[in-house]
């Protein structure tokens, strides 16, 4: 007897179908952009104009809502492109295959903000715009094993065999992760430790807390709404010469 619900089980065998999924994909989108879009404009509103000013920083830690949530997704995305890769190898699920290569470029992307924004946040705190500390060191190996991923998936011609490679290197990059969220603890570093993610109560100010989390949590939406464009693209490259996205086209030629 499973001990997975029949409904979920049904379900997650719909959207192992390629046509399935770009179904769903289509009914959420509209959704996933009208929470983000709220989200967004309240958390900005919140955190540029309603939070109070840092007493030590001033107003030069607001980056923090942009950066901070930036940083968090650079780590989230990863782990989804590692676990979404571990099931395509495991299971040889067309739709893990396209959501691992789909959330690379955008976990670079979210990485990268968290480095130029880290760096023109730390100019004003630290005096300068770079430091070799374990925190900025290996966020930096993670934007390189992200364009490793993209790089990899686009020189080999065969794409089946190219999402096992990228699947195996995130697998071995994932490492990476503990390594980023730990490092403050572990060593000595100029980047400050954990504020919100704490055993305790965080120790940042309720009104500065609150858009902090929305915008956090719009940056979650931004990233699907992200994966799943970018995932429609890659199942009709994949799927081009299958009857239900000849369907499709003619449909929309209409």
């Amino acid at each position: 007897m499973s001990i997975v619900p029949a409904p979920l089980l049904r379900f997650y065998h719909r959207m192992a179908s390629p046509p399935h999924f770009y179904s769903f994909a289509d009914k959420l989108l509209p959704w996933f952009v009208v929470i983000f879009v709220l989200l967004a404009v309240s958390g900005l509103y919140m955190g540029l104009y309603l939070a109070p000013t840092d007493y030590q920083q001033g107003d030069s830690y607001r980056i923090i809502y942009i950066h901070v949530p930036a940083a968090w997704m650079s780590l989230f995305v990863y782990v989804v492109m590692a676990i979404s890769g571990a099931i395509g190898l495991i299971w040889r699920m067309k739709i893990a295959d396209v959501v691992a290569i789909s959330s690379a470029p955008i976990g670079a992307s979210f990485t990268f903000i968290a480095l130029v924004t880290g760096s023109l946040w730390g100019k004003p705190m630290w005096g300068t715009w770079w430091v070799w500390d374990a925190r900025l060191t290996s966020e930096l190996i993670l934007l390189f094993l992200y364009l490793g991923v993209i790089s990899l998936y686009g020189a080999i011609e065969d794409k089946r065999t190219a999402s096992r490679a990228i699947s195996i290197l995130a697998l071995v990059g994932v490492v990476n992760i503990p390594i980023i969220h730990y490092s403050v603890e572990w060593w000595n570093t100029l980047h400050q430790g954990a504020t919100v993610a704490k055993m305790d109560k965080p120790s940042i100010h309720i009104d500065m807390l609150i858009p902090l989390l929305l915008m956090a949590t719009a940056f979650k939406f931004y990233y699907g709404i992200a994966m799943l464009l970018v995932a429609k693209v890659e199942i009709l490259k994949r799927e081009e010469n299958s009857q239900w996205v000849q369907k499709l086209v003619e449909e929309t030629n209409e």
